[in-house]
Parts: structure tokens; sequence; C-alpha cells
């Protein structure tokens, strides 16, 4: 850490002797350098200042999903947003809306898998270099989808009316690959009002994630196997009439 000192404004969870909860913005001062992130901040705050200090966190680059936060108004994982990248003179950190809240940037995020599909894979053939060698107890290597389920994509998405929501529709559209044997049982699941006809394409979904999973375009995909579906019904239906 260097001696340069960055305000963070960090929401705090306030419980009163009544048991009513509060939410306020706390300010802290942080000495950070150029490799210190939102999440290295968190960490300084709550071992340094204030160890009552709730968040999620695991992996620490990325691939855990667990440290997705509003940070300035945009959804952004704590462990991969650098503070000197923040160009505002203070950094402010939030919990993500559509998850549960639990205590100050500390969430459950049970319902962004409210609409996933039930009985899902979510996995597919690992692409490790050829070369790689699995270990003798496993015979091959498998992983999981790019799809780190941080949320970011529902957090940001626009939609107001009842929606399955970017992350569960893509994660339909990866079932449909991967179990193509599923696909007019799953299909028929997001052929709904409030599945893949409520996207308005905004896009915020693939702005946002870290991991390029652009979930608009699984959805514009799901849309375009459905229409697909119903003219291929239609046709079948011509022909047998």
């Amino acid at each position: 850490m260097s001696n340069v000192q960055r305000e963070i404004r960090v929401q705090r969870t306030r419980i009163a002797e009544d048991g009513s909860r509060s939410q306020e913005l706390v300010s802290y001062q942080v000495p950070v350098n150029k490799r210190t992130t939102v999440l290295d901040a968190l960490e300084y705050i709550r071992s340094e200042l204030e160890p009552d200090l709730l968040y999620r966190h695991s992996c620490h680059h990325g691939s855990c999903g667990t440290c997705g936060m509003l940070i300035n108004n945009a959804q952004k994982l704590a462990c991969l947003t650098a503070i000197e990248e923040v160009s505002d003179d203070v950094v402010e950190v939030r919990a993500l809306s559509t998850m549960n809240h639990i205590a100050d940037l500390a969430v459950d995020p049970a319902p962004l898998f409210a609409d996933f599909p039930r009985h899902a894979t979510y996995l597919r053939e690992s692409e490790a270099s050829r070369e790689a060698v699995p270990p003798e107890e496993i015979e091959r290597f498998s992983r999981f989808e790019d799809c780190i389920e941080c949320g970011l994509c529902v957090n940001s998405c626009p939609v107001t009316r009842r929606f399955m929501g970017p992350a569960a529709l893509a994660a339909y559209r990866r079932e449909i690959i991967n179990r193509p044997e599923r696909r007019d049982e799953l299909l028929a699941e997001v052929d709904q009002e409030h599945g893949a006809w409520a996207c308005d394409r905004a896009l915020n979904c693939s702005r946002v994630c870290p991991t390029g999973v652009y979930p608009a375009k699984h959805i514009a995909l799901l849309q375009r196997e459905l229409e697909d579906s119903e003219s291929s019904a239609g046709g079948k239906s011509g022909e047998g009439a």
C-alpha cells in the first residue's frame, strides 16, 4: 500500500434498538496503489477499521462471481475493479438491489436462480489444451459454463415487469445446446410473456457481463428458435390439412 489516500463510501446497515434497519453511506480513507482493487479496499476497511463490515467474496480473480456490487452505480466485480480505474474522486460501493439484502454489501443470491432451468447440467466439454493429460482418477476434463452467476446482468436489466431475466434465459440457451433432447421442453418453458418475449433489447446485460457470456445474444437466439419452431409447426399443420 502506498500513502495515497482515496475516499471509499460504503453502504452500511444500521439496526436500531427497536430492530428497525436503515441504510447509510459511511466514508473511509483507504491507502491505495495502482494495483489496489475495490475488494482490496473493503478488506482493508474490515481488517483495519470496521471488523463487522459484511460483504461476499471468494476467489479474488473474477471466477466465482460472489463480489458483484454497484461501484459508482455501475455493475462490476469488486475483485476486478481497480481503484485507479474509477475516475470519480469518491468510490461509492452499494449492494446489488436485485438480490435479497442481508446487511451492508452482503446479499443472498437466491432470486437469481428462481427461474433457472430445472435439472440442468451447466457443463460442457473442456476447452483445455489438447495436450493436457487428466489425472488418473478422472476420465476427462470438464469445465463450468462461462457464466459465473454474479447477477450483474440481472441488476443492469431495465425491464421492470415480471421477467425471467438474462441470466436464467442464457442458462436455458446453454442447456438446449448441452442437452438437445430437451429442446422442445425447454423452449416451451421460455415461450411465455415473462420469458424470452419480455426482453426489451436494451443490451445492458451483455455490456456488464465480466466473462463475455452476452446474455442478450442468447435471448435473441431463443426468440429465433421459438419463431422457427412456430413456423415449422405451422408448416406441418398445413401439410396435413
